[in-house]
């Protein structure tokens, strides 16, 4: 399997090249020459199979530069019930008639960041061993992303962290999950500014061409494609759990802000999975809304980036998104690179409202979307509460939310639970009276020790700070 950058380098890599890499060198995202297929009878085989063992399987149709053995071993080692809380890892049930919930917030960091970085972390540990050398990870987070890289890598060798955040736009929660960490491998950068402003300088960094490799600077965000890989699996998972049968289509509904966990939706129904709708849900940072209902795609500035409740959606750049645009314009890599690197970088939007491919981000690939607001999420807690006796973060709230407008007669739903409810404990006091429950271990977490530098939100700064802790 060889991979190539959207934006339309010539050269072809392997995975292991390309999950210590991220950005392609031209800036542009990796992605398979094509996407494997799956017919009725692999769907078949695979139904039955444990969430260690499945992962395996769709993991090895685009990692051949592993040898079997090895990557079932990861596999095994990385999807435990000791790890992820039970023996379906991403157990499905159902909330009302036709929409489930699947959750993927069983981890040590109590969201779905855990289902990929948690492999993520047992690929470099391995990757890195066998070649005999050190990575030196940077990331971006609005939240979960960061906390559950760091439980990831912390104590692995030869693997330090790097992670950029938004200066007080986490919720105490999140920071404390963070900041307490004491290991030595992991750095905590506090940016001022917007998660937005992070994300734009681990880019930025990421085509320093030279200072990468002087560095050997790899990434978490879901820029690199191995996470996305793995967040494919759960889509797997869900489904199987959700029929009895593989004639039946099943629709999912996202919330997101990056792109990355509906991307690997579309990855699953690009293999082959019978999903009939992908539902993005999104906040008042509406970015991904406004182009599923009229193919503008329109980045806000920092100032016009919405500080909410559902934080971890507070991100007006999708940088996914690229991904699944290439795919809509035909894998026409000229194309995307007018859009993305012309129209984007020079007038901050692009339109392919009028463009014959636009009708197809629903119609081929099924995308729809919906937004949410605070008091729609208020609302939704108090709802799901009341009527069902379950606690939901603001995250999955939107969700929820999301899903109830784009059902279909006889087609489940299944939303992605995306994080436990005591990472945004104020929102869920603010609709309920109370505080949700807290896994015992994570017990005064906010009191603990910080170990966190602030910066402002200017690349050299950053690079100046990574050249200093790797010396």
């Amino acid at each position: 399997m060889n991979y190539l950058s959207t934006r339309g380098h010539p050269d072809r890599k392997r995975f292991c090249e390309i999950l210590l890499e991220g950005l392609a060198p031209d800036g542009g995202l990796y992605l398979p020459d094509e996407y494997p297929q799956i017919d009725s009878a692999t769907l078949a085989k695979w139904r039955s199979l444990p969430y260690a063992e499945l992962a395996f399987e769709i993991l090895s149709l685009y990692i051949d530069d592993i040898p079997p053995a090895d990557l079932k071993a990861i596999c095994a080692k990385t999807y435990t019930p000791e790890v992820f809380g039970t023996e379906e890892i991403v157990p499905l049930r159902e909330l009302e008639d036709g929409v489930y919930l699947e959750a993927l917030s069983n981890g040590p960091t109590l969201a779905f960041k855990d289902m990929a970085m948690q492999l993520l972390g047992n690929l470099f540990e391995y990757e890195l061993a066998r070649r005999g050398a050190e990575l030196n990870i940077l990331g971006a987070t609005s939240g979960d992303t960061g906390s559950a890289a760091e439980y990831a890598m912390r104590g692995k060798k030869g693997v330090r962290v790097f992670m950029t955040s938004p200066d007080g736009r986490m919720s105490p929660f999140q920071q404390a999950q963070m900041f307490s960490l004491q290991d030595e491998n992991i750095h905590n950068i506090a940016i001022t500014g917007v998660f937005d402003d992070c994300q734009d300088i681990v880019k930025a960094v990421s085509n320093d061409l030279g200072f990468k490799r002087k560095y050997r600077i790899g990434t978490v965000n879901s820029i690199n494609w191995a996470r996305l890989l793995a967040q494919v699996v759960y889509y797997f998972a869900g489904y199987f759990q959700a029929t009895a049968s593989n004639d039946k289509p099943v629709s999912f509904t996202v919330p997101s802000g990056n792109f990355g966990n509906v991307c690997a939706g579309h990855v699953a129904r690009m293999m082959g999975l019978p999903i009939q709708t992908l539902v993005v849900a999104t906040n008042e940072n509406d970015v991904l809304d406004e182009f599923f209902r009229t193919g503008i795609y329109r980045v806000r500035a920092a100032a016009d980036t919405h500080e909410t409740s559902s934080p971890s959606m507070d991100i007006s750049k999708a940088s996914n998104f690229e991904r699944f645009v290439f795919d809509l314009v035909g894998r026409d890599a000229a194309k995307l690179r007018s859009l993305f690197v012309d129209e984007l970088g020079g007038q901050g939007r692009f339109d392919l409202s009028g463009d014959p491919a636009f009708k197809q981000a629903a119609e081929r690939f099924g995308f729809k979307s919906s937004r949410s607001t605070h008091a729609d999420r208020l609302a939704t807690i108090r709802d799901t509460d009341k009527r069902f006796a379950t606690l939901v973060d603001p995250h999955t709230a939107d969700g929820l939310k999301a899903a109830r407008e784009h059902l279909a007669p006889g087609v489940p739903m299944v939303v992605l639970e995306t994080a436990l409810p005591i990472k945004f404990a104020a929102t869920l006091v603010e609709a309920l009276g109370h505080e949700p429950a807290r896994p015992a271990r994570f017990e005064g977490i906010e009191a603990l020790p910080k170990r966190v530098v602030k910066l402002p939100a200017d690349v050299e700064a950053v690079k100046a700070y990574i050249a200093q802790n790797c010396d």
